[in-house]
């Protein structure tokens, strides 16, 4: 499953020149129009919110929460079968300091673990916007990079969070013990 593969990846933006990336710690995944929580669920169909879920697999569907916070997903199935993983949290790897900068305005402090540690924080820290929607994720200024992979020993999955529809499927994967995993 995609969702389990891309822990231990890089995920790497460079916006407004300055480069930051991530070591992706947690997933989730929303497997096509059956998934009831999903975006594109047959209940929903094909919107112009969710049409880059319907794009080539490894394009970014990123989309707004709450009207507020920008969320990450990598399409992952053929043209015109919405499916996509969501990116909940990585550890940072390069550019901290810049992270920092986007996600403390008007904070003193945010533990570094508190940086990317949900799907909104992730976005907010690496600069990701709703302009980098349906971008292919294989090259900058968003791309994700072969990292080293996690080892099954060190994977967990569980349910789904933040959702109502199917939240009992175990589609959410994340490396055992990181302090990086969203709360």
């Amino acid at each position: 499953m995609v969702a389990r593969e891309l822990l231990g990846t890089i995920l790497v933006s460079t916006i407004d020149g300055v480069e930051t990336a991530g070591r992706i710690v947690e997933t989730e995944a929303y497997i096509g129009p059956h998934d009831d929580a999903s975006h594109a669920a047959e209940r929903i169909g094909r919107t112009h919110r969710n049409d880059a879920m319907y794009g080539a697999p490894g394009i970014a569907y990123i989309y707004r929460i709450y009207g507020i916070h920008w969320c990450l997903n990598v399409v992952t199935d053929r043209v015109d079968y919405p499916a996509a993983v969501l990116i909940r949290a990585i550890e940072p790897v390069h550019g901290i300091e810049h992270m920092r900068a986007r996600r403390t305005a008007g904070q003193k402090h945010l533990p570094d673990t508190a940086l990317a540690s949900g799907p909104g924080k992730l976005a907010a820290a690496l600069g990701i916007t709703g302009q980098l929607n349906a971008h292919s994720l294989d090259r900058a200024p968003l791309y994700i990079a072969t990292g080293e992979r996690v080892p099954d020993a060190a994977t967990a999955s569980g349910p789904r969070i933040g959702i109502t529809r199917a939240a009992d499927w175990e589609l959410r994967f994340w490396e055992k013990g990181s302090r990086w995993v969203s709360r």
